[in-house]
């Protein structure tokens, strides 16, 4: 193969908001897959907020990322050579190939095929890990009833947008918290929520008080900070709190203070919990059954954000930060280089 690897790579920790210039570019030949392994072309990238936690030089759920290796991402490619009994070049196939356009990649760790049934995309959003995190988050952790009031943070986001979807379809009443006049919006029109708060213009302990006289029976987190203090103060007795993310934190250089207000937590008997979606592993097949079935009514969308450009990868990443996104944040690399087969 003559073709060249373009790789985006960290070459310096960030220490306060992450920028363009703590990723380096290179080129280098595409890799040989060894027995067992696979080649793959990188089509789409996606981009998640949990990838700058990992940039910090500490421990976590997963190891920090390198400095000077090849940015970790999950990503949709097309197999182009197997030497793995189970893959056949043209297949479409989900995994951790990272900033790069070639990846050589153990097939049997961690690789999943795509039906053709879906668009590729569709599995890196609903269908996909943003999709699971959504569905057992909400349902699982933070266990709604129909007629519940629901408040979704980051609810224009990845994640938050399937999670304002998943709660109007059991039945619940259902708020999203996001960024900007255009996204509240987006965030009642597109996805149905009951009602939205601005949190960039508008007070959102105050703006709750009016929308939840009665209070909040779950509250999914994606931000932290300022918000989960605001809506700590309007849960009703025996509220629940999944914690999936604290966003508003993530390019912190120091920890910022935690909630002033923790022990409504005790006089209102909450139970906050944090939650990774690989804890649910064992019945993904359950909840991607489920999303598939939604989606395939109509009842569930998928909304994401392709931006285009190798060039443009390190950009891209920014955006989930500055708010820019609507739904699931990816960049297309490439059209598949061979005809897709199943």
């Amino acid at each position: 193969m003559t073709a060249t690897n373009r790789q985006w790579r960290l070459i310096e920790r960030p220490r306060g908001m992450v920028g363009v210039e703590h990723f380096g570019y290179r080129e280098q030949p595409p890799p040989a897959p060894a027995d067992g392994e696979i080649l793959v072309r990188t089509l789409y990238v996606s981009f998640d907020p949990a990838m700058r936690a990992f940039l910090h030089d500490r421990p976590s759920y997963v190891p920090p990322q390198p400095v000077g290796e090849v940015m970790r991402a999950s990503a949709i490619a097309q197999v182009l050579e197997s030497r793995h009994a189970s893959f056949k070049p043209g297949q479409l196939v989900l995994g951790g190939f990272g900033w790069q356009d070639y990846a050589a990649v153990n097939a049997s760790r961690g690789v999943m095929k795509l039906s053709t049934r879906h668009r590729p995309t569709d599995y890196m959003s609903v269908l996909g890990m943003t999709g699971l995190t959504a569905y057992f988050g909400l349902l699982e952790v933070g266990v709604p009833r129909a007629g519940d009031t629901v408040v979704i943070s980051g609810a224009a986001g990845a994640t938050g947008s399937t999670a304002v979807q998943i709660s109007r379809i059991i039945g619940c009443r259902t708020i999203g918290i996001a960024g900007g006049p255009e996204k509240a919006r987006w965030t009642v029109q597109a996805l149905g929520a009951d009602a939205a708060i601005d949190y960039k213009s508008e007070d959102v302990g105050r703006r709750l008080g009016d929308l939840c006289p009665e209070g909040v029976d779950v509250y999914f987190d994606n931000v932290g900070g300022g918000t989960l203090e605001a809506v700590l103060g309007r849960m009703k007795l025996h509220g629940r709190i999944p914690v999936c993310g604290m966003i508003s934190t993530y390019n912190d250089e120091q920890p910022a203070p935690g909630p002033s207000n923790l022990f409504e937590l005790v006089s209102r008997r909450i139970r906050m919990q944090g939650f990774l979606v690989i804890d649910f592993a064992s019945r993904f097949s359950e909840g991607r059954s489920a999303l598939e079935r939604w989606l395939d009514a109509g009842q569930l969308k998928a909304f994401v954000d392709v931006q285009e450009g190798f060039e443009n990868i390190p950009r891209t990443f920014l955006r989930i930060f500055s708010g820019a996104n609507f739904g699931k944040q990816t960049l297309k690399v490439a059209d598949p280089p061979l005809e897709v087969v199943e």
